[in-house]
This record gives structure tokens, C-alpha cells and sequence, in this order.
């Protein structure tokens, strides 16, 4: 048998090859997707080089990465590092704040535990964890949903941080304002009563230890913030770069995914569920009811999605490349937004990479 088929193989070569002018058609063969191992500190590469990229644009995208504070830059495509790069002491091993990217690590969790049927965003927030979590009127407190918490429109103040009651006011009917506020983190308190555990615990179990990140919530104030090293945020992009699928298992509801990376209110059109997005026709930005027309960041792809925390902290995701981008570090300029210049910057030196 392996005989006969040699010939065919030889037959089919010589007669493609007999007349110039029939060349044979190659074959392209995609790339398949790469998962790093569960508790292995391995992980593929895939260099500039065999991309076809720009080399002579690697300096001077370090050289920005550097002079604006970064301390962590990754680049995946396929789940396979084509960058890595620690600067300012910083290195593989140490952990660093995600900042306000991590609220895109609280939206998964309210999406898996939703699947798991403990409960529905649609569901009022007092349902889970009782009145009185605002001063609002318990009428308008109890138009807030967890899907309101997602979407950034409760209607309740953002003048401040603080998540206490007394803080929490009254300022407008859930789903009539978008203001950027951390009353988001009251999701983590709905996830823990859903499920009877702790959030620590359902998130490690949940989706922490399934892809093999490091890290843990560390208590700030009102909030909790993550720390990790900068691969376990990449392999946190990688999940969502799949739509939530980590290798056979998908780890989040794909509907779910596609909620919560696309517009979730008629408000604010780059902003789905803790995650922010790009290439939208306008868009809100914290602490302000303007609307600013166009993209958020204009020479990052329109498909792209992103978690974006304060000091610059960076997940961006964009599926049309297969591509995902971490970026950890002290603020690049003096102000210290979650959205700046830096980048837009940033981005028109990734694309001198491949353009």
C-alpha cells in the first residue's frame, strides 16, 4: 500500500511539474492555537523573523515601552510569545496590580456563575446580598441590576470610590446614566453569596487555577485588587482572545463572551461588561458625562477589546489578528488614567511591527 501510494504521489509531482506553466497550489495550512501547560513555566515563542515583521521596529517600541515605566510588555499571537520583555528591575517572577483591568476578571466570574445557574444578571443585586447596599430609596435601589453593575449604569453617584451605603447615592433611575464607578466590586459579593463560598475560593477554583495563572485579590480600600505576573495575564487574554475556551473546555459561556465584548447600553457604545472597545462610532470616559466621537483608540484594530486599569496596566485583545498585548508598569505620564495618549502611541509603534 505505501508502495502504490509513493507512485501516486510521484505521478501527480511530475505531471504538475511537466507543463510550465501549471504550477501546483500550495496548500496553507492555519496555525493552530497554543495553550501554555497548567504548572509549567514553558511556553512557545514564535519569532519576528518567521512572521515576516519589521525587526528594525522592535528598538524603538522598547525604547517607548522603557522611557514610559513600563515594567512588563508581552505580545501573543496564537497563544505563542513573539515578545517578552521586562524592564526597570522587573521580571518573569514578579507580580505586579492589574488595577481596573481586573474588573474584567470580575465579569467572568459573574458570567460562570451564571452558567452554573447560582444566578441571573438580570436578577435585582438586593436579591443576593439583601437591601440596604445603597442610600437609595429601596424602589430605585431595587431597579438595580447585576447587569447595571456590569454595564457601568446603576444611576448611582461617582463622585467617589467608596462603596459603603452611606456612599452609594441615589443620582439617576438604573440604565438612564453611564458613570464609570467601583461599585462594580459589589458583583464579587453577589458571586460569593450565590455560590456559598468565598470569592477567593469560587475564583481560584472557577478560572484561576483551570488556565494556570498565579496571583490573588489583594484588599485596597473598598476594593480588591489582583496580582500576578505578567504571563498569568497573558494567559487570562489568551482565554479571551478563545471566547473563553481554554484548550477542550470552555470555561465561559460563549454567549455570555460575546455580551460582554460588545456594547452593553445604548450609552456608552465602547463599553461592554467591565470590558472596554474599540472602534465604535463614540464613547464615555471616566468621571464625565461628555460624549467624544470615534474610537477610543484610534490606531488600535476596531475589533479590538481591552481591560484597562489606572497607571496604565493593559490587556488588549484583538481577535481579526489572533493577537493579544499586556502591558504592566507605573503610569507612562504624569496624569494616571485608566485611557490616555499612551495608548494611542503605543499602538502605532505595535503596528510598525507588521505594517
Amino acid at each position: 500500500m505505501k508502495a502504490i501510494l509513493i507512485a501516486l504521489l510521484n505521478i501527480l509531482f511530475f505531471t504538475s511539474c511537466s507543463n510550465e506553466s501549471v504550477l501546483p497550489t500550495p496548500i496553507l495550512v492555519e496555525e493552530t492555537m497554543y495553550y501554555p501547560t497548567i504548572g509549567s513555566s514553558v511556553w512557545d515563542t514564535k519569532s519576528i523573523q518567521t512572521l515576516g515583521w519589521n525587526q528594525s521596529a522592535v528598538q524603538p517600541l522598547l525604547d517607548y515601552l522603557a522611557l514610559k515605566n513600563s515594567k512588563s510588555f508581552i505580545i501573543l499571537i496564537n497563544g505563542r510569545i513573539v515578545m517578552e520583555n521586562y524592564f526597570n528591575g522587573h521580571d518573569a517572577t514578579a507580580n505586579w496590580y492589574w488595577a481596573s483591568a481586573g474588573k474584567t476578571l470580575t465579569s467572568t466570574m459573574t458570567g460562570i456563575a451564571q452558567q452554573e445557574n447560582l444566578l441571573n444578571i438580570n436578577n435585582k443585586v438586593s436579591q443576593y446580598i439583601g437591601t440596604g447596599w445603597t442610600s437609595a430609596p429601596l424602589a430605585k435601589e431595587n431597579l438595580i441590576t447585576c447587569k447595571n453593575l456590569l454595564s457601568m449604569n446603576s444611576g448611582l453617584d461617582d463622585s467617589t470610590d467608596a462603596v459603603d451605603p452611606a456612599s452609594l447615592i441615589y443620582t439617576a433611575d438604573a440604565g438612564t446614566r453611564w458613570a464609570y464607578h467601583n461599585v462594580f466590586v459589589k458583583l464579587q459579593d453577589v458571586v460569593a453569596q450565590a455560590s456559598s463560598q468565598t470569592w477567593d475560593n469560587y475564583f481560584n477554583t472557577k478560572l484561576r487555577d483551570k488556565i494556570g495563572m498565579n496571583g490573588s485579590w489583594i484588599q485596597s480600600g473598598d476594593n480588591s485588587v489582583y496580582r500576578s505576573t505578567t504571563r498569568s495575564m497573558a494567559r487570562f487574554g489568551l482565554l479571551m482572545l478563545n471566547k473563553g475556551k481554554w484548550n477542550s473546555e470552555q470555561i465561559i459561556n460563549e454567549n455570555y463572551f460575546t455580551e460582554a465584548t460588545n456594547t452593553s447600553q445604548p450609552i456608552n457604545q465602547a463599553y461592554g461588561y467591565l470590558w472596554w472597545l474599540n472602534g465604535k462610532s463614540s464613547y464615555h470616559l471616566p468621571q464625565s458625562q461628555l460624549q467624544f466621537s470615534g474610537s477610543i483608540i484610534p490606531n488600535g484594530a476596531n475589533d479590538m477589546f481591552m481591560a484597562l486599569g489606572k497607571n496604565d496596566q493593559k490587556i488588549y485583545v484583538i481577535p481579526s489578528k489572533k493577537m493579544v498585548v499586556i502591558r504592566m508598569g507605573d503610569a507612562a505620564d504624569a496624569v494616571n488614567p485608566a485611557l490616555s495618549d499612551f495608548d494611542n502611541v503605543l499602538w502605532q509603534k505595535i503596528n510598525a511591527l507588521y505594517q
